[in-house]
């Protein structure tokens, strides 16, 4: 009996002591993830506890949900007070698609070109193209405003998505170049020497490869082109206007106050949607994002 217990207690493996050393690093990563999490969910957390308030309430102190009533979200949509939410909606929708699908059409082939030919002039290419994504769009508004109204645009979704479609494509062209970079090229070539054409390779090899960076891609620039304001508060009409616009300019029954509540109620209908998408392709985009900086 002595003799198997001595056995079993030598089979048994001994729990090591973390050291404090790791302890002390694991807890201080621990603890800049809470903060960041905090700090970027707290702002979001706010805005759906003002929204389910009542009105009344709006500037109560209490960190949790108090009053809750679901009559801001009806307020939002309430065309009433001269607001159309849900037109604006549909808006942002149509300008953020028709901006999405453009820019990956010329992003997908310019980023292509850029990673796999050879060609003069190459890196300043995309120098011009890196540069232009850090263009400051404020010093844009006063010559667009003036040549959409000379060509007639002004209020029109052409007005918005054409210069969406220049700020997203570097971003766009960016991810996607870096990510051709490193897929393996031999796979084209075998293509290639089987009779492919350089077309047919890279659209039945290399972009099925692409697809984690191609839909990484389109969630973000759907999303830059659904958040833009500046240029859609000077472009867009009554009728065209996205729901940066038409939260920014809500009217209550009172012209004199703000309805807060009605306001974090549409922040909060077009927030939820999106943080839900990435959170359901979360695995897709952080898979679109990597891939292309790790070398096999």
């Amino acid at each position: 009996m002595s003799t198997n217990v001595i056995e079993q207690t030598a089979k048994k493996p001994v729990r090591q002591a973390v050291p404090w050393g790791k302890r002390l690093a694991s807890g201080r990563v621990y603890l800049g993830a809470l903060i960041v999490l905090v700090w970027g969910l707290g702002p979001f957390y706010w805005m759906v506890v003002t929204a389910l308030r009542d009105p009344a309430y709006t500037f109560d102190n209490t960190p949790w949900p108090t009053h809750v009533t679901m009559e801001n979200f009806r307020n939002a949509f309430d065309t009433s007070r001269g607001n159309n939410f849900g037109r604006a909606l549909g808006n942002s929708v149509i300008i953020g698609a028709a901006t999405t699908v453009v820019a990956l059409l010329i992003g997908i082939m310019a980023a292509y070109a850029l990673a796999r030919l050879t060609f003069k002039g190459k890196y300043a290419v995309s120098g011009l193209i890196l540069s232009a994504s850090m263009f400051p769009v404020v010093v844009l508004v006063t010559p667009l405003f003036q040549l959409f109204t000379d060509i007639g645009w002004i209020g029109h979704y052409q007005a918005m998505i054409i210069p969406n479609i220049s700020f997203v494509l570097p971003m766009t062209v960016y991810i996607l170049a870096s990510f051709f970079a490193e897929l393996p090229w031999e796979l084209e070539e075998a293509a290639r020497i089987d009779g492919a054409s350089r077309l047919q390779a890279f659209r039945l090899i290399m972009l099925p490869l692409a697809a984690p960076a191609v839909f990484t891609t389109a969630i973000l620039a759907f999303i830059a082109a659904v958040n833009e304001y500046l240029l859609a508060r000077l472009l867009s009409s009554d009728k065209t206007e996205p729901v940066t616009v038409a939260v920014a300019r809500f009217s209550g029954n009172n012209p004199l106050v703000q309805p807060y509540t009605a306001i974090m109620a549409a922040g909060t209908i077009v927030t939820v949607p999106l943080v839900i998408m990435v959170l359901l392709f979360q695995r897709r985009i952080i898979s679109g994002l990597t891939a292309g900086g790790v070398k096999s």
